[in-house]
């Protein structure tokens, strides 16, 4: 740190002023210690409720020590932003069952590239303060504790569905960390729970992942099913999946501090090409270059054609059965992959079934 620059509690100050005017609603800052998440984290990866997300046991245990990571990291900034757009009819859209749902974060642009190059803008306005130091950014995208590092900075609390909860702001925001080799003053942790006795995101969760409080069998979870597994989603899940295509928000809309949440006043998480109103089956008649150039720079690539092909296919099985469901299953009946065919298969026996009972 040069010889001209404000102490470290001045510092802090103007980076929380700075991160708010780069467009985070809130910055904390914490230290290196996250001993006590990361016995939570050990007990939930013995369980195995990681499924298939191999890289959440990688890494060893750089994922809880943010020093190990990054060596020289002697603070983490945390810092929130909201992503929610304004009326998207999240339970109106659920309502109808022919209707897509994807999750609200993934509606717009990809939230990755606009959060990291916020951070860096961040970071340059530090050094140009202090001149240069040691950092690094990170938004969802390393061995990162973070909803961890946003509790202990006082961005919120862990609320009973795993998400990080703020009395302000609900839980309809994106997080993401500067790690710093800078000797900060630390923020308060959010010590305090106020989900109190209320589970309304436990008993909402329409596959049953929560094993208990703060506990996700992510196994069984929607997230999980609809884009971080790679071949098909078991058949016993499949009608609790409903018309949820990409993620699952459920345990979000029901929560009462989401009354507190604000609309974004990002462009970029505004929905494209209508994805907050799209019927399945129009859109399971998108050829994969219409996949392709519909869902470039948004989250929905990280799917993968096939696979959004498949959450499609469940959601159309579990649709009232209509000329359009049932024309739109009957053109990919013999589809090329075969994930997909045997998805469509289930999906037309669920209309079969039903019209025969």
């Amino acid at each position: 740190m040069s010889s001209n620059a404000p102490d470290p509690a001045a510092l802090a100050q103007s980076i929380k002023e700075w991160g708010r005017e780069l467009g985070f609603q809130q910055v904390g800052v914490t230290g290196v210690d996250l001993a006590e998440h990361e016995a939570h984290l050990e007990r939930w990866l013995e369980a195995g409720y990681h499924g298939e997300m191999d890289y959440m046991a990688a890494h060893g245990s750089k994922r809880s020590h943010p020093d190990q990571l990054v060596p020289g990291t002697l603070r983490v900034i945390s810092l929130r932003m909201d992503y929610l757009p304004g009326d998207t009819r999240m339970t109106e859209q659920l309502a109808h069952p022919e209707k897509a749902y994807v999750s609200r974060y993934a509606l717009g642009r990809d939230y990755h590239k606009l959060i990291r190059k916020r951070l860096q803008h961040l970071a340059e306005r530090i050094q140009q303060v202090i001149g240069p130091f040691g950092f690094r950014a990170f938004v969802d995208s390393a061995p990162v504790l973070e909803k961890a590092v946003a509790q202990q900075a006082g961005l919120g609390w862990i609320g009973k569905n795993t998400l990080v909860l703020n009395r302000k702001a609900g839980s309809w925001f994106f997080l993401g960390e500067l790690f710093v080799d800078i000797a900060l003053p630390v923020d308060e942790p959010t010590a305090r729970d106020h989900c109190g006795s209320c589970r309304a995101c436990l008993d909402i969760c329409p596959t049953e992942a929560f094993v208990g409080e703060r506990v996700l069998d992510a196994r069984r979870c929607i997230s999980y099913l609809t884009i971080e597994l790679k071949g098909p989603i078991p058949v016993e899940l499949r009608s609790k999946i409903g018309n949820r295509v990409f993620g699952c928000d459920d345990c979000q809309i029901v929560c009462p501090w989401n009354r507190f949440a604000r609309p974004t006043e990002q462009t970029d998480f505004q929905p494209r090409h209508s994805l907050d109103n799209a019927e399945l089956a129009s859109l399971f008649r998108w050829t994969e270059d219409e996949f392709l150039s519909r869902t470039e720079g948004s989250p929905l690539r990280r799917t993968g054609y096939q696979n959004w092909l498949r959450n499609l296919a469940v959601g159309l099985g579990n649709a009232p059965s209509s000329i359009p469901v049932l024309e739109a299953l009957q053109a990919r009946r013999d589809d090329p992959s075969e994930l997909v065919r045997e998805h469509v298969h289930w999906a037309l026996a669920q209309h079969e079934a039903r019209q025969n009972s």
